[in-house]
């Protein structure tokens, strides 16, 4: 029986510095091996080193030897995830506005074991860009699962809604309030999506018959409810791709299907937002119209605007009308 329990891990252990230590430009000897398996209590020969390399290259690790001069380097030269691939993950936890500035660093931290320790070097120059305009609530996490827990076992969900507000009253300027009149939200819960660099839950509210959508990180103590979910034929058959074409910013309106007319040179733009599968109908004045199910709000017509003459509503009247009492507001600030 081995004195040192840990002998029979040794060959986790290799495997474990092969991953933190090398990489295509970092290589280790065998000396180097038997070095650090000693640290550990765990000792080592020569030749056993060399059969426990080949048994990792059996087991499927890439691991490669190399000549410096006479000195032989056995290197882990091709992972589960490239060197690139962990620079957009992180990229992407970083850049994030939803994820807290607590956790990005959680998770980059963990996403930096991913990569050698050399390349993690390499990482560490990007992570958390100073003064970036990140999530303050840590709830949102537990929000997440509790949300996901409630869609999977066909549950209702229960919570608060809050948003942001100004007050004149107290030292405090800015305060948080309980929308709804303070009451809580009982809904059947449908989907999570990502939209504008914030997660939003879209959820059914069989009172008002209706999909609507809150910001996930504006919801606070999330509850599972025991009651089941609301099960209706547009509910059952709601589809989120669908959904999310017609909504603009997230911000709900009347659902109806408008016909636009664009300047050719908006065809990237039309294809952006409603895939290259929406119907065009060329004109020969350089322009050409299409038909979607949208919903009209603000949103949607600040979205229209930004595209000036280029870009017109030819039906139904009610979104004509509504585009038009938008601008005469917008105008009105300015007289």
């Amino acid at each position: 029986m081995p004195k040192n329990p840990k002998q029979k891990q040794k060959l986790l252990y290799i495997m474990k510095f092969f991953l933190e230590k090398t990489d295509e430009e970092y290589g280790v000897t065998v000396a180097d091996i038997i070095d650090y398996l000693d640290d550990y209590g765990i000792t080592a020969e020569r030749k056993s080193i060399y059969s426990d390399i080949e048994c990792l290259r059996d087991f499927g690790m890439d691991i490669v030897k190399s000549k410096v001069g006479k000195i032989s380097l056995f290197s882990l030269v091709s992972r589960e995830f490239t060197l690139e691939e962990v620079k957009l993950l992180i990229d992407a936890v970083q850049s994030s506005k939803f994820i807290t500035l607590k956790k990005s660093r959680d998770l980059i931290r963990k996403i930096e074991t991913l990569a050698s320790e050399n390349q993690a070097k390499e990482l560490h120059r990007q992570v958390i860009v100073a003064n970036r305009v990140k999530n303050s609530n840590e709830e949102i996490y537990r929000n997440i699962d509790s949300i996901n827990r409630a869609i999977n076992t066909k549950r209702k969900i229960g919570f608060y809604y809050t948003q942001w507000a100004v007050s004149r009253t107290g030292a405090k300027k800015i305060v948080k309030v309980r929308r709804h009149d303070g009451l809580r939200y009982l809904l059947t819960p449908k989907a999570l999506t990502w939209d504008d660099e914030n997660y939003y839950l879209i959820a059914y509210d069989k009172e008002l018959d209706k999909l609507k959508h809150f910001r996930v990180d504006k919801m606070e103590s999330i509850s599972v409810e025991e009651e089941r979910a609301d099960s209706t034929k547009a509910v059952d058959k709601f589809d989120l791709a669908v959904y999310t074409k017609q909504v603009f910013g997230m911000y709900g309106g009347d659902t109806v299907n408008v016909k636009l007319r664009f300047d050719d040179s908006l065809i990237g733009v039309v294809i952006d937002r409603f895939s290259d599968k929406v119907f065009i109908q060329p004109h020969n004045d350089g322009s050409f119209t299409m038909s979607a199910e949208v919903m009209l709000s603000p949103q949607f017509y600040g979205w229209l605007f930004s595209f000036g003459d280029k870009v017109k509503i030819i039906s139904p009247k009610s979104a004509v009308k509504g585009f038009d009492e938008w601008l005469d507001g917008v105008k009105a600030q300015y007289e």
